[in-house]
Protein backbone atom coordinates (compact mmCIF):
# COMPACT_ATOMS: atom_id res chain seq x y z
CA UNK A 1 0.00 0.00 0.00
CA UNK A 2 1.20 3.49 -0.84
CA UNK A 3 0.41 6.58 1.25
CA UNK A 4 1.19 10.23 0.63
CA UNK A 5 3.35 11.29 3.57
CA UNK A 6 4.76 14.81 3.61
CA UNK A 7 4.13 15.03 -0.12
CA UNK A 8 6.03 11.84 -0.95
CA UNK A 9 4.90 8.35 -1.93
CA UNK A 10 5.51 6.03 1.04
CA UNK A 11 5.28 2.25 0.89
CA UNK A 12 3.78 0.23 3.72
CA UNK A 13 3.43 -3.54 3.63
CA UNK A 14 0.11 -4.54 5.18
CA UNK A 15 0.84 -8.23 5.74
CA UNK A 16 -1.37 -9.47 2.94
CA UNK A 17 -4.56 -7.99 4.39
CA UNK A 18 -6.45 -4.83 3.32
CA UNK A 19 -5.70 -1.81 5.47
CA UNK A 20 -8.50 -0.95 7.89
CA UNK A 21 -7.84 2.05 10.13
CA UNK A 22 -10.61 0.92 12.47
CA UNK A 23 -8.55 -2.09 13.62
CA UNK A 24 -5.82 -1.88 16.26
CA UNK A 25 -2.68 -0.93 14.37
CA UNK A 26 0.98 -1.84 14.65
CA UNK A 27 3.76 0.03 12.83
CA UNK A 28 7.01 -1.82 12.09
CA UNK A 29 10.15 0.32 11.66
CA UNK A 30 13.28 -1.23 10.13
CA UNK A 31 16.94 -0.54 10.84
CA UNK A 32 19.89 0.69 8.79
CA UNK A 33 20.14 -0.76 5.27
CA UNK A 34 16.94 -2.76 5.76
CA UNK A 35 13.38 -2.38 4.53
CA UNK A 36 9.89 -3.67 5.38
CA UNK A 37 10.80 -7.22 4.36
CA UNK A 38 12.78 -7.92 7.55
CA UNK A 39 9.42 -8.14 9.36
CA UNK A 40 7.83 -10.59 6.93
CA UNK A 41 6.85 -13.33 9.40
CA UNK A 42 5.84 -11.03 12.24
CA UNK A 43 3.86 -8.62 10.06
CA UNK A 44 1.97 -11.37 8.21
CA UNK A 45 1.05 -13.17 11.43
CA UNK A 46 -0.32 -10.06 13.12
CA UNK A 47 -2.19 -9.01 9.97
CA UNK A 48 -3.93 -12.38 9.94
CA UNK A 49 -4.73 -12.25 13.66
CA UNK A 50 -6.73 -9.07 14.03
CA UNK A 51 -4.11 -6.36 13.64
CA UNK A 52 -3.79 -3.61 11.09
CA UNK A 53 -0.15 -3.67 9.91
CA UNK A 54 2.00 -0.90 8.48
CA UNK A 55 5.51 -2.25 7.85
CA UNK A 56 7.07 0.85 6.36
CA UNK A 57 9.98 1.55 4.05
CA UNK A 58 11.53 4.67 5.57
CA UNK A 59 11.83 7.68 3.23
CA UNK A 60 14.57 7.31 0.64
CA UNK A 61 14.64 3.53 1.12
CA UNK A 62 13.53 1.06 -1.56
CA UNK A 63 9.87 1.73 -2.42
CA UNK A 64 9.49 5.00 -0.48
CA UNK A 65 10.33 8.38 -1.95
CA UNK A 66 11.51 11.46 -0.08
CA UNK A 67 14.73 12.41 1.63
CA UNK A 68 16.24 9.69 3.83
CA UNK A 69 16.17 10.83 7.50
CA UNK A 70 19.50 12.13 8.74
CA UNK A 71 18.55 12.04 12.43
CA UNK A 72 16.40 9.93 14.72
CA UNK A 73 14.30 13.01 15.40
CA UNK A 74 13.55 13.51 11.68
CA UNK A 75 12.50 9.89 11.40
CA UNK A 76 10.26 10.23 14.47
CA UNK A 77 8.53 13.19 12.82
CA UNK A 78 7.98 10.97 9.79
CA UNK A 79 6.29 8.30 11.95
CA UNK A 80 3.86 10.90 13.29
CA UNK A 81 3.14 12.07 9.74
CA UNK A 82 2.65 8.45 8.64
CA UNK A 83 -0.03 7.88 11.28
CA UNK A 84 -1.79 11.07 10.21
CA UNK A 85 -1.68 10.06 6.54
CA UNK A 86 -3.10 6.63 7.37
CA UNK A 87 -5.86 8.09 9.55
CA UNK A 88 -4.63 6.14 12.58
CA UNK A 89 -5.23 7.76 15.96
CA UNK A 90 -3.41 5.16 18.07
CA UNK A 91 -0.85 2.50 17.23
CA UNK A 92 1.76 0.15 18.65
CA UNK A 93 5.31 0.88 17.49
CA UNK A 94 7.86 -1.88 16.89
CA UNK A 95 11.39 -0.90 15.87
CA UNK A 96 14.64 -2.78 15.25
CA UNK A 97 18.10 -1.30 15.86
CA UNK A 98 17.99 2.23 14.35
CA UNK A 99 14.24 1.67 14.10
CA UNK A 100 14.10 1.05 17.85
CA UNK A 101 15.56 4.51 18.50
CA UNK A 102 13.03 5.99 16.05
CA UNK A 103 10.17 4.16 17.77
CA UNK A 104 11.37 5.33 21.19
CA UNK A 105 11.63 8.96 20.11
CA UNK A 106 8.27 8.84 18.34
CA UNK A 107 6.57 7.27 21.38
CA UNK A 108 7.95 9.99 23.64
CA UNK A 109 6.41 12.62 21.38
CA UNK A 110 3.11 10.93 20.59
CA UNK A 111 2.42 10.01 24.23
CA UNK A 112 -1.03 8.34 24.58
CA UNK A 113 -1.29 7.84 20.83
CA UNK A 114 1.15 4.93 21.22
CA UNK A 115 -0.43 1.85 22.83
CA UNK A 116 2.67 -0.38 23.05
CA UNK A 117 6.38 0.04 22.35
CA UNK A 118 8.66 -2.83 21.30
CA UNK A 119 12.39 -2.13 21.13
CA UNK A 120 14.24 -4.91 19.27
CA UNK A 121 18.03 -4.93 19.45
CA UNK A 122 18.22 -1.54 21.13
CA UNK A 123 21.24 0.02 22.82
CA UNK A 124 21.69 3.49 24.19
CA UNK A 125 23.79 5.30 23.38
CA UNK A 126 23.98 3.46 20.06
CA UNK A 127 27.53 4.45 19.20
CA UNK A 128 29.05 3.26 15.92
CA UNK A 129 32.80 2.72 15.71
CA UNK A 130 34.70 5.33 13.65
CA UNK A 131 36.11 2.52 11.49
CA UNK A 132 32.62 1.27 10.63
CA UNK A 133 31.34 4.79 9.96
CA UNK A 134 34.28 5.42 7.63
CA UNK A 135 33.80 2.13 5.84
CA UNK A 136 30.05 2.74 5.40
CA UNK A 137 30.91 6.05 3.75
CA UNK A 138 33.87 5.07 1.57
CA UNK A 139 33.82 1.26 1.29
CA UNK A 140 30.15 0.29 1.76
CA UNK A 141 30.57 -3.30 0.54
CA UNK A 142 33.33 -3.85 3.10
CA UNK A 143 31.13 -2.35 5.81
CA UNK A 144 28.17 -4.46 4.69
CA UNK A 145 30.27 -7.60 5.07
CA UNK A 146 31.41 -6.48 8.51
CA UNK A 147 27.94 -5.87 9.89
CA UNK A 148 26.57 -9.12 8.50
CA UNK A 149 29.32 -11.02 10.28
CA UNK A 150 28.82 -9.08 13.52
CA UNK A 151 25.00 -9.29 13.37
CA UNK A 152 24.60 -13.06 13.14
CA UNK A 153 24.99 -15.90 15.59
CA UNK A 154 24.18 -18.47 12.89
CA UNK A 155 24.36 -18.72 9.12
CA UNK A 156 21.43 -21.14 8.86
CA UNK A 157 17.93 -19.85 9.61
CA UNK A 158 15.14 -21.94 11.14
CA UNK A 159 12.65 -23.11 8.48
CA UNK A 160 10.02 -20.59 9.58
CA UNK A 161 12.25 -17.55 9.01
CA UNK A 162 12.35 -17.03 5.24
CA UNK A 163 11.73 -20.60 4.11
CA UNK A 164 13.60 -23.92 4.27
CA UNK A 165 17.22 -23.70 3.16
CA UNK A 166 17.48 -19.93 3.53
CA UNK A 167 21.08 -18.70 3.70
CA UNK A 168 20.71 -15.93 6.28
CA UNK A 169 24.07 -14.30 5.55
CA UNK A 170 23.59 -14.33 1.78
CA UNK A 171 20.02 -13.06 2.00
CA UNK A 172 21.08 -10.20 4.27
CA UNK A 173 23.96 -9.24 1.99
CA UNK A 174 21.57 -9.15 -0.98
CA UNK A 175 19.06 -7.03 0.94
CA UNK A 176 21.77 -4.57 1.98
CA UNK A 177 23.00 -4.18 -1.59
CA UNK A 178 19.45 -3.64 -2.80
CA UNK A 179 18.65 -1.00 -0.17
CA UNK A 180 21.91 0.86 -0.80
CA UNK A 181 21.31 0.85 -4.57
CA UNK A 182 17.72 2.07 -4.15
CA UNK A 183 18.92 5.61 -3.36
CA UNK A 184 21.39 7.09 -5.84
CA UNK A 185 21.34 10.53 -4.22
CA UNK A 186 22.31 9.65 -0.65
CA UNK A 187 24.40 6.95 1.01
CA UNK A 188 21.65 5.65 3.28
CA UNK A 189 24.12 3.27 4.93
CA UNK A 190 26.34 6.02 6.32
CA UNK A 191 23.43 8.38 6.96
CA UNK A 192 21.59 5.81 9.05
CA UNK A 193 24.67 4.88 11.07
CA UNK A 194 25.44 8.54 11.67
CA UNK A 195 21.88 9.08 12.93
CA UNK A 196 22.31 6.20 15.41
CA UNK A 197 25.68 7.47 16.56
CA UNK A 198 24.44 11.03 17.03
CA UNK A 199 21.19 10.34 18.91
CA UNK A 200 21.40 11.80 22.42
CA UNK A 201 17.79 11.95 23.62
CA UNK A 202 17.22 8.37 24.77
CA UNK A 203 17.49 9.01 28.52
CA UNK A 204 14.82 11.67 28.34
CA UNK A 205 12.58 9.86 25.85
CA UNK A 206 12.30 6.65 27.88
CA UNK A 207 10.89 8.63 30.82
CA UNK A 208 8.34 10.42 28.61
CA UNK A 209 6.63 7.41 27.06
CA UNK A 210 3.21 6.59 28.51
CA UNK A 211 2.78 3.00 27.28
CA UNK A 212 4.10 -0.44 28.23
CA UNK A 213 7.50 -1.25 26.71
CA UNK A 214 9.11 -4.55 25.68
CA UNK A 215 12.87 -4.81 25.31
CA UNK A 216 13.61 -7.72 22.95
CA UNK A 217 17.34 -8.40 23.14
CA UNK A 218 19.85 -10.90 21.76
CA UNK A 219 22.28 -12.32 24.28
CA UNK A 220 24.84 -12.92 21.47
CA UNK A 221 24.28 -9.55 19.81
CA UNK A 222 27.63 -7.97 18.88
CA UNK A 223 26.13 -4.90 17.18
CA UNK A 224 23.98 -3.67 20.08
CA UNK A 225 24.99 -5.70 23.10
CA UNK A 226 22.18 -6.57 25.49
CA UNK A 227 23.97 -4.96 28.42
CA UNK A 228 23.90 -1.63 26.57
CA UNK A 229 20.10 -1.60 26.87
CA UNK A 230 20.12 -1.98 30.64
CA UNK A 231 20.34 1.76 31.48
CA UNK A 232 17.14 2.31 29.48
CA UNK A 233 15.47 -0.67 31.14
CA UNK A 234 16.35 0.71 34.57
CA UNK A 235 15.20 4.24 33.74
CA UNK A 236 11.89 2.93 32.39
CA UNK A 237 11.30 0.92 35.56
CA UNK A 238 12.36 3.79 37.82
CA UNK A 239 9.86 6.09 36.12
CA UNK A 240 7.01 3.66 36.77
CA UNK A 241 6.60 2.20 33.30
CA UNK A 242 5.30 -1.30 32.65
CA UNK A 243 8.46 -3.03 31.44
CA UNK A 244 9.06 -6.48 29.99
CA UNK A 245 12.44 -7.87 28.90
CA UNK A 246 12.78 -10.87 26.58
CA UNK A 247 16.31 -12.20 26.04
CA UNK A 248 16.90 -14.61 23.17
CA UNK A 249 20.12 -16.61 22.58
CA UNK A 250 20.76 -15.02 19.17
CA UNK A 251 22.51 -12.10 17.52
CA UNK A 252 21.28 -8.75 16.21
CA UNK A 253 18.63 -10.01 13.75
CA UNK A 254 16.15 -11.66 16.07
CA UNK A 255 13.48 -11.61 13.36
CA UNK A 256 15.27 -14.25 11.26
CA UNK A 257 17.46 -16.00 13.84
CA UNK A 258 14.62 -16.61 16.30
CA UNK A 259 11.54 -15.77 14.20
CA UNK A 260 8.91 -17.63 16.18
CA UNK A 261 10.26 -16.67 19.59
CA UNK A 262 10.43 -13.04 18.48
CA UNK A 263 6.90 -13.17 17.10
CA UNK A 264 5.42 -14.82 20.18
CA UNK A 265 7.11 -12.33 22.52
CA UNK A 266 5.57 -9.51 20.48
CA UNK A 267 2.18 -11.20 20.24
CA UNK A 268 1.93 -11.82 23.97
CA UNK A 269 3.18 -8.33 24.84
CA UNK A 270 0.60 -6.71 22.58
CA UNK A 271 -2.07 -8.22 24.81
CA UNK A 272 -0.81 -6.05 27.69
CA UNK A 273 -3.43 -3.55 28.79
Amino acid sequence: MYLDVNGHSTYCYTGGKPFDAAKPTVVFIHGVLNDHSVWILQSRYLAHHGWNVLAVDLPGHCKSAGDAPSTVEEAADFVAALLAAAGVQRAALIGHSWGSLIALEAASRLKERVSHLVLVGIAYPMKVSPALLEAALNEPMKALTMINVFSRSTLAAPPSALGPGTWVYGASMALGRRVLASNTQVNVFHRGFKACDSYANGDKSITQITCPVLFLLGTQDQMTQARAAQPLVEKARASGKTVQVASLPVGHHQMTEAPEETLFAMRDFLKTR
